[in-house]
């Protein structure tokens, strides 16, 4: 177990990962851990099979309340919060004027005045900084709130079945991507249908100073210990789960040099809703046509793609991997990568340099893994 690291971050729950003995990393400023002793393999195969626990009580959250909560955040995100009801969250981005990405977050809609922004981790002062700034003489007010939540996510098919009996929350009746206020262990939280896993499951928001009696009670409602119960995860196998599943990473697929067109975002680019930040240019973009996109690809070879690593055809560098990571359920390599349009069709052959030497690849369609609803 790693001594604690004086100048990162803490969540309320880095005692109980080094009791379980995780191994904690710097992952954008917050001491966190990266897996457990059962490994990420494990920890990924029981996300996908049983259920998996993780700690992401690093995420920032932003309140914004007031008679223009909903035009405010329409203008500094891309998806359309006009549209949502009580109750319902969507995914979205903060953008700049040029159309790329200052961050990707979720939008909940708790009434028509009132609104609550979660951002990620190491981009939260970020955020806060630039939706302070575009701040004006709107009718809201904004608080960020990070250091009073915990946020815990139960995720894989075995986490309706472990929530349920500690919530008075009916869980089979909450849509995906939707929430209910209720209590979880009698201690009052948000539940939300939603996660960066693939697979189905429950974010829990709740008070940061009961992360830990939480924590210790999902646990031990799923069996930890048990051959088949659930496992607490670390950011290795959340890293493998959200590839696999097709899912974009912050400073990776998405950043302040990409726009939310080339990385297949335009589904939660809303042109119609009226203006927002980087509107103009992003009609532009759609309308001249892009010149590069993300795409996934399937490494042919044994060998594992990395991030950071060139991207070849013919022999010519091309793009650049994004992420790149063995897929444990599906058993394969795999990645993103972005290259030209005219490299981007499905099937195109494409060759990684991995150190050196290029090794074969495939573009493939994502996500790579689609859970079988039930």
């Amino acid at each position: 177990m790693s001594a604690t690291a004086p100048d990162l971050k803490q969540t309320p729950l880095n005692g109980a990962h080094r009791r379980l003995g995780g191994r904690m990393v710097d992952f954008g400023g917050w001491d966190m851990p990266v897996q457990y002793p059962a490994g990420t393999i494990e920890e990924h195969q029981r996300t996908r099979t049983r259920a998996g626990l993780f700690d992401v009580s690093h995420m920032g959250e932003i309140d914004v309340r007031g008679n223009d909560a909903i035009p405010f955040v329409n203008y500094i995100t891309s998806n359309d919060a006009s549209r949502l009801v009580d109750g319902q969250a969507q995914y979205s981005a903060l953008t700049t004027a040029a159309g790329t990405v200052i961050d990707d977050l979720l939008v909940y809609r708790f009434a028509e005045d009132h609104l609550l922004l979660v951002v990620n981790a190491g981009t939260t002062e970020k955020d806060w900084q630039w939706i302070k700034s575009q701040h004006r003489d709107q009718a809201v007010e904004l608080s960020n709130v990070s250091d009073d939540y915990c946020q815990l996510a139960i995720q894989g098919p075995d986490a309706l079945g472990i929530l349920q009996p500690l919530t008075d929350v009916p869980l089979a009746e909450i849509k995906y991507y939707h929430f209910r206020e209720g209590s979880v262990d009698g201690v009052p939280a948000i539940v939300s249908r939603t996660g960066y896993t693939g697979e189905d499951g429950f974010e829990v928001y709740a008070a940061a100073e009961r992360a830990e009696s939480l924590w210790e009670r999902l646990l031990s409602a799923g069996n930890f210990g048990a051959p088949e119960g659930i496992l607490p995860c670390g950011l290795a196998a959340r890293n493998t789960l959200r590839l696999e599943a097709g899912m974009c990473l912050y400073g990776h697929e998405i950043d302040e040099q990409t726009t939310l067109l080339e990385a297949n975002l335009g589904w939660i680019c809303k042109f119609n809703k009226g203006d927002f930040l980087g509107r103009e240019s992003l009609a532009q973009q759609k309308e001249q046509g892009l010149k590069r996109r993300l795409v996934g690809f399937e490494v042919t070879d044994r060998r594992i793609a990395r991030d950071g690593q060139d991207v070849l055809v013919d022999g010519n560098r091309v793009g650049i991997v994004t992420s790149g990571s063995p897929a444990p359920y599906l058993k394969k390599n795999i990645g993103f990568a972005y290259v030209p349009i005219a490299f981007a069709a499905e099937g195109q052959e494409i060759q990684i340099d991995v150190r050196g030497r290029p090794v074969c690849a495939k573009v493939a369609p994502t996500p790579f893994y689609k859970r079988e609803r039930r």
